[in-house]
């Protein structure tokens, strides 16, 4: 019990002086996370990303087909309220995406356009540094995963993502998924959830579902490795924006503005 009240006395007095900028599992323990661990054979060598194209995913008012096909296949919960809610993909207004790109004298129809916004799947994601269970990991191909067997709820992993792509299930969520998908596991009360570039489907040799739905090709994904693939094309001839760049995560969605 002495090491126990001791490192709960540190943590408290660290975040009362304002110090505690790191969770406050790591300032008790030595125990550094595993960041990287191997992708699935056929993903060697592979680093998968995502370009959406702004000015496309505007030309369908309203639509929401990426996210209503994402949350269907992996049994995302519709609770009904926004304090209960789950995302995995979800959109918000231009000037809350890209605050930094917003001027007074600029387009202000262009602060209301909606932004698709999901898990960045950081090369440097800070959330895997802070889960104290290591039960979010990144793969070697770049994907940024979750067990959720080994989630223990502390939501550190939550306190440390930036762009706020994770969601807590404060309540069970099974009871408030339409019709479940049995081919994707259900998630219990007390665990945490994100995107995961549909990599139960990319071992299938499909694409992520957000793209496989999207009617007017707004959002491309493939290898980053590849010189040849759709995604680097998209980098290399259009003007790209990235979400809060200067934290350093690198982050692996793209937006052609």
């Amino acid at each position: 019990m002495e090491f126990d009240r001791r490192g709960f006395l540190k943590i408290a007095g660290l975040s009362v002086l304002g110090l505690a900028a790191k969770p406050g599992w790591e300032v008790v323990s030595k125990v550094k996370p595993v960041e990287t661990l191997p992708a699935p054979s056929p993903f060697a060598g592979k680093k998968w990303g995502m370009v959406i194209d702004l000015k496309k995913c505007w030309g369908k008012e309203d639509c929401t087909e990426c996210i209503d096909a994402c949350h269907r296949i992996h049994n995302v919960p519709n609770f009904g309220n926004i304090k209960d809610e789950i995302k995995w993909l979800w959109s918000v207004p231009y000037d809350r995406a890209f605050p930094e790109h917003v001027n007074e004298y600029g387009d202000q129809d262009l602060k209301r356009k909606p932004v698709i916004l999901l898990c960045n799947q950081c090369d440097d994601p800070p959330c895997v540094r802070y889960c104290p269970t290591r039960a979010t990991w990144k793969r070697e191909d770049g994907i940024v995963m979750i067990d959720f067997h080994r989630c223990i709820g502390c939501r550190y992993c939550m306190a440390g993502c930036p762009y706020g792509s994770r969601s807590f299930n404060w309540k069970d969520p099974r009871p408030f998924i339409q019709k479940v998908n049995v081919e994707f596991p259900t998630r219990t009360k007390g665990v945490v959830e994100k995107c995961n570039f549909c990599e139960e489907r990319l071992i299938q040799g499909l694409i992520p579902a957000c793209v496989e739905a999207c009617k007017e090709k707004a959002l491309i994904f493939g290898d980053l490795n590849d010189p040849e693939s759709r995604v680097r094309k998209a980098l290399k001839s259009n003007h790209i924006l990235q979400r809060q760049v200067e934290l350093g995560t690198k982050p692996k969605v793209f937006y052609i503005a």
